[in-house]
């Protein structure tokens, strides 16, 4: 039954928004004044991390709290996303949307799944309008409602935000509470001549100051003349990249105008992230951790923008510069919620929930509250407020950022000896803590995870699993 106890839920995804994509995080140049209302009307993260700077594992960890050592999907899913050979990867994984099923929630989704068997809905969704594949232009996007194709005729992003309407208008009487993930694709590629001109005319006069267009990485990958995770004209991307923002926070504006017009706001909580972060030209970089190889885990491609707003639940305009991660976030959700989370964390996850109160009283493990870990395939980072290690499976590069004195990165410490105990106390806790919580199933330290795509389940020949680079002619970068 629906109660103050148990309030609606609402989870706003983007795809591949970097930390810096957003007015309320201090960018001048790009426009997010829906979101920058939510920031002042709730909490903001400063420091979120994703688990993994890749797509589909980044959202399955989102979904289950697990590392993806652990639920196993260490790269974006390039396999069949539909039909009889589609395989859903989160399949007897625990999720936290499975926890609202039991809780008796009515689950929607509206937008891009890219965990696998995408015309097959999850437990608990009563709502299904799911992007076909990972990737899609922003026009004609082929689409699934149930398991059924459909083309989403028009802007893709509004397409995304008139299907949340049109269930939050089916939700809005019901005596059950309702759960709506609002997965955009923006602002995921392609840039360029792909969004509505009032967008794109917001930008051509931008000076980019929040994008300096850096010497290309030594690392950086390239296809068809640009960076595999841009386009070559890189001013024209920007425009479309920054007119993508804009847009989709135009959308998510509707949608939580159709949530007022109902009278709902005060009764549900309204959460916004990425998947993972993207570089648009900082550090050389086009693209998040498969911008480069080796991959890489610069903040730029590991931090998200987080906010969230739960009138009674969280405290207006507080912003927490705690590290936290994406294994936080379902327990974290779970207890806004008003429910027990404590199944999401028998992991490295644990909620937050009391850092967002009006009048937080946290006792929490301070070596454990600023200490994240990413990884991506046999790259895994350990990061602190004030140093960074990166370990490169199985001969490096290795890398070590002294982050008081070099918060942009670029002085790589990792062979200094005035740092050698540094860098060996940092790698003893990394790998403490993937020996912990990693299982050897699905461990990916030895995984030739390329950047590439995740074909298959890891299975009996794991190794089989990932596309080389150049599979079926080029690696998608979804």
């Amino acid at each position: 039954m629906r109660s103050a106890a148990h309030p609606n839920i609402i989870v706003f995804l983007s795809d591949d928004q970097g930390p810096w994509a957003l007015g309320a995080a201090g960018n001048t140049e790009i426009r997010t004044p829906n979101l920058d209302a939510l920031a002042a009307r709730g909490a903001r993260l400063d420091r979120f991390f994703c688990a993994s700077p890749v797509c589909s594992p980044a959202r399955a960890s989102l979904l289950t709290g697990r590392i993806p050592s652990s639920h196993g999907v260490h790269d974006y899913l390039d396999g069949p996303h539909t039909g009889p050979d589609s395989v859903d990867f989160l399949a007897g994984s625990p999720t936290y949307t499975d926890a609202l099923a039991d809780a008796g929630y009515r689950l929607g989704l509206s937008g891009k799944w890219h965990l696998g068997a995408s015309d097959a809905p999850r437990r608990g969704f009563v709502h299904w309008y799911a992007l076909q594949g990972g990737g899609s232009p922003y026009h004609d996007a082929p689409m699934l409602r149930g398991a059924e194709p459909e083309i989403a005729t028009g802007y893709l992003t509004d397409a995304i935000a008139d299907d949340a309407i049109a269930f939050l208008d089916e939700e809005a009487n019901r005596e059950h509470p309702f759960f709506l993930a609002v997965n955009f694709t923006a602002p995921h590629k392609p840039f360029a001549g792909q969004h509505p001109d009032e967008y794109t005319d917001l930008y051509r006069d931008c000076a980019f100051e929040s994008c300096p267009q850096e010497r290309p990485h030594p690392w950086l990958q390239t296809l068809g003349g640009g960076p595999i995770g841009g386009e070559p004209g890189a001013r024209e991307a920007l425009i479309g990249y920054f007119a993508a923002v804009s847009a989709m926070d135009s959308a998510i504006g509707r949608v939580l105008d159709r949530l007022r017009t109902h009278d709902l706001e005060q009764e549900t909580i309204v959460v916004f992230l990425s998947d993972n972060g993207f570089n648009c030209g900082h550090h050389g970089i086009w693209g998040k951790g498969n911008g480069t190889f080796p991959m890489n885990m610069y903040d730029e491609s590991v931090m998200v923008p987080f906010i969230v707003s739960a009138p009674g639940r969280v405290a207006e305009g507080r912003v927490v510069d705690d590290l936290l991660s994406a294994y936080d976030f379902p327990s974290t959700l779970l207890d806004l919620a008003g429910l027990d989370g404590a199944a999401f964390e028998g992991g490295p996850g644990r909620s937050f929930a009391a850092l967002l109160a009006d009048a937080p009283d946290v006792a929490s493990d301070e070596e454990r509250a600023v200490v994240v870990h990413s990884e991506y395939g046999p790259v895994r980072m350990i990061r602190t407020r004030a140093r960074k290690y990166v370990h490169r499976f199985p001969y490096g590069p290795h890398e070590f950022y002294d982050l008081e004195f070099d918060p942009g990165e670029r002085a790589n410490l990792v062979d200094e000896q005035a740092h050698a105990e540094e860098v060996a106390e940092l790698r003893r806790r990394m790998h403490g803590w993937f020996a912990e919580h990693a299982t050897r199933e699905f461990d990916g330290s030895a995984l030739p995870v390329w950047g590439a795509g995740q074909l298959t389940p890891l299975g009996d020949d794991p190794t089989a699993a990932f596309a080389p680079p150049g599979w079926d002619g080029a690696p998608t970068g979804a």
